[in-house]
């Protein structure tokens, strides 16, 4: 039996739809997402934590899902919108479909909704917060206006640190996990890396006591300014280390270096964004997943550079500070199922820590 919907936008908008999914309400952040595949990614992507998600293109689910491409081991997903889901899949990789994926995550889902409209309205008005209810009788749109995703970071971290390697590795990395995907430990595996996936919060101490070739400063969830011992962190391991920061690491390191960061619009999200590599003046697409971006214009232009930017409305999309061997980006090199323009980042990673390339291609 198909059983009504409703989607509550904080400004007073209110859309029926059907339920799929996980049954029950959600309260969330509304973002939308403009990527054509991926959604397997989309929904394990840590970065989404308290989110209700998005997607503009009509149809989702259509090649099932295979717990192999997660990109953590659950979804942090608040709710998730689709304008239509299908029911029968076609992939010979296929485990279960979309609506089995949401009822086993506790995520509830809502279809056949105009999702072309609630993205004008996004685009429009910004960013805003949203309710996923089965009835419409005493909405209260206070909850819904002083909904605050906190604790994000927190919440998507590792609890302990662990090891990955394939092997013989040539380099030892730490990576800091602020929500990482899998995949980042994926690629600087392929290079040769034995990756040690420290939490969060750990100190510089005992970064500094491991001694790395090189650190990973991951992608992740909220707003940036929010961790303050991170930040600290990253201040005190500045210069001792190769680091690479892919998202949220990208603009923890702007705020350790004094640097701002500012909430946009209504963000990026996607698989298709085009970005600008300055010193060269070409353009790649990349993957994108974020609702802050750094403020290049705030950091000290006598050690810090701005690399990228975005193509379509000029923000921040990498910086280099030479001087202390860190590099950053705000777009995601490490994008599976892709677009895989950007993946010669990691290589730089590798030359940075004294190798070369060994990824296999």
């Amino acid at each position: 039996m198909i059983k009504k919907i409703y989607i509550v936008l904080e400004d007073g908008h209110i859309f029926e739809g059907k339920s799929f999914g996980a049954e029950g309400e959600a309260l969330g952040e509304l973002v939308f997402t403009t990527g054509m595949g991926g959604y397997i990614e989309t929904l394990t992507d840590p970065s989404y934590y308290g989110q209700i998600v998005m997607q503009t293109f009509p149809l989702i689910g259509n090649y099932g899902i295979m717990e192999e491409d997660f990109e953590s081991d659950k979804s942090y997903v608040s709710g998730y919108v689709v304008r239509e889901w299908c029911e029968l899949p076609s992939n010979f990789r296929t485990e279960y479909d979309l609506d089995t994926f949401l009822k086993k995550q506790g995520i509830v889902g809502v279809y056949g909704v105009d999702t072309r409209e609630i993205t004008r309205i996004i685009r429009e008005k910004g960013v805003m917060n949203a309710k996923i209810v089965s009835s419409v009788d005493n909405i209260d749109y206070d909850e819904i206006k002083a909904y605050r995703i906190v604790d994000a970071v927190k919440s998507v971290s590792c609890k302990e640190k662990y090891t990955v390697s394939d092997g013989e590795a040539k380099y030892k990395v730490a990576l800091l996990d602020y929500g990482a995907k899998k995949n980042i430990v994926r690629e600087l595996v392929a290079r040769g890396c034995e990756v040690t996936v420290f939490s969060y919060d750990t100190s510089a101490r005992e970064i500094i006591e491991m001694n790395p070739d090189g650190i990973m400063l991951s992608n992740g969830p909220g707003d940036p300014e929010e961790n303050i011992v991170p930040i600290e962190n990253i201040k005190e391991l500045a210069g001792k280390f190769p680091i690479f920061g892919i998202c949220l690491g990208h603009q923890l390191t702007a705020l350790a270096m004094g640097g701002k960061t500012m909430k946009l619009k209504y963000g990026h999200r996607g698989v298709n964004q085009p970005v600008k590599q300055l010193e060269t003046g070409r353009t790649y697409i990349s993957s994108q997943n974020h609702g802050y971006a750094v403020v290049a214009e705030s950091l000290d232009r006598r050690y810090a550079r701005e690399s990228f930017i975005n193509a379509n409305d000029g923000t921040c999309e990498g910086m280099e500070y030479r001087s202390k061997q860190i590099f950053t980006v705000q777009f995601h090199p490490e994008a599976c199922s892709g677009p895989k323009d950007t993946k010669f980042l990691f290589d730089r990673f590798i030359s940075m820590m004294g190798g070369k390339n060994n990824a296999a291609e």
